[in-house]
């Protein structure tokens, strides 16, 4: 589709356009917790136009907090900054039973006196989620082997709790202004044991505070200074302090950050600078790369390739655009721009027969997608079609 894709370059990369109004559900009746328990589910915007996997975040506190974090996501993903994901979020029937590691009746808890006959029930907790909840999602949705697990809070007490008891159920974990005075700092008393009897784990943690207090700073690093310095082989820790922000405050930028120190290198950029006719071979090798570091076969993005194949267009490197969208027609078969794009690559050549044919399919699937752009498709199979029949093609 004809674009002002100069400016795309220099900007953004953008992912179609289709947005999921409403959460799905996922609801599990729960043999190890012994009641029904509810998932949120936001699908990507690409999930129904094609059928390729996507990564999965999974949340705590799923109803509080899931519209702010789709939206990070999504805006993360249509800027090129992080892959396109699914995201679970996990709504909880009893929040302390459920993200507590031990059973404390009464105690001191952040300099307050704070009662919880309830807690203590992370080890069922976390036995759902790997047991339950997860094989249920990728029985449902096509996943990636690649798995994010975000908590907030009592959550983030829970995301360092499952990382040490385990580590390998998923690839990244944050944990924002985790709860780690809980039960006389109960993650960092039982952290030596962990090191020590964890060899390797390739694994990324980002751990976030706010304006909270010397007593969390304190906790917060002493754990960061002992995975640095006896961690798991092939485990990296960040820590960030985000000084204007407060306990509730700091959820937000918390998993933007996250999320991007998560997938740092996914972005491409693409510069004026650059030698148009060594992108393509330059963006393979890109998204090789990362491939291997998450350890699962990642595409050239679509907007990605159908830009490098208009940059191609404008210096007149007509025969590599045309590569360049027949291998994005290939991988994303059920896009609709991807057809328009190599029509016009082929317009372009004079081979208004090829064109007409990529246009049509553009126009007949951007109908069953509804995708907002048909107008323009048949528009460009009419003038096709118009031109071959006086003789053009």
């Amino acid at each position: 589709m004809r674009r002002a894709f100069l400016v795309l370059a220099l900007v953004s990369l953008v992912v179609p356009a289709f947005a999921q109004s409403q959460p799905l559900q996922i609801q599990i009746d729960s043999k190890i917790l012994n009641e029904k328990r509810v998932a949120l589910i936001r699908l990507p915007p690409s999930y129904r136009t094609g059928a390729r996997a996507y990564p999965v975040v999974y949340m705590t506190d799923g109803p509080d907090k899931f519209e702010h974090t789709a939206a990070t996501i999504d805006f993360l993903a249509r800027n090129g900054r992080i892959p396109e994901l699914i995201l679970v979020g996990i709504a909880n029937t009893d929040r302390t039973r459920d993200l507590t590691p031990t059973n404390v009746a009464k105690q001191t808890f952040e300099g307050e006196a704070y009662s919880a006959p309830t807690s203590g029930g992370s080890s069922k907790f976390l036995s759902f989620i790997e047991n339950e909840l997860i094989p249920a999602v990728e029985k449902s949705y096509r996943t990636q082997p690649y798995r994010v697990f975000a908590g907030h809070s009592f959550g983030g007490l829970f995301a360092l709790y499952a990382f040490m008891e385990r580590p390998q159920l998923f690839n990244a974990w944050i944990s924002v202004s985790p709860s780690m005075t809980w039960d006389r700092n109960y993650i960092n008393r039982k952290a030596p044991e962990f090191v020590t009897r964890t060899r390797e784990v390739k694994a990324k943690i980002f751990i976030t505070s706010g304006d909270e207090g010397a007593a969390l700073d304190h906790e917060i690093e002493t754990f960061r200074m002992l995975i640095r310095s006896r961690g798991p082989k092939g485990t990296e820790i960040t820590t960030y302090k985000f000084p204007d922000e407060d306990h509730g405050s700091v959820v937000m930028p918390s998993h933007y950050a996250g999320l991007k120190r998560i997938f740092e290198g996914w972005r491409f950029p693409i510069e004026r600078s650059d030698d148009t006719r060594k992108l393509h071979q330059r963006a393979r090798e890109h998204f090789a790369k990362l491939s291997k570091q998450v350890g699962y076969k990642i595409e050239i993005p679509e907007p990605t390739l159908n830009l490098i194949g208009y940059l191609l267009l404008q210096v007149d490197r007509k025969a590599e655009a045309i590569e360049a969208f027949k291998e994005n027609a290939a991988v994303y078969p059920q896009s609709a721009n991807v057809y328009d794009s190599l029509g016009e690559a082929y317009e372009k050549t004079g081979n208004l027969p090829l064109a007409k044919d990529n246009y049509d399919r553009a126009a007949t699937l951007g109908r069953q997608t509804n995708d907002p752009n048909v107008a323009i498709f048949e528009a460009n199979r009419d003038r096709a079609t118009a031109a071959i029949a006086k003789g053009n093609g």
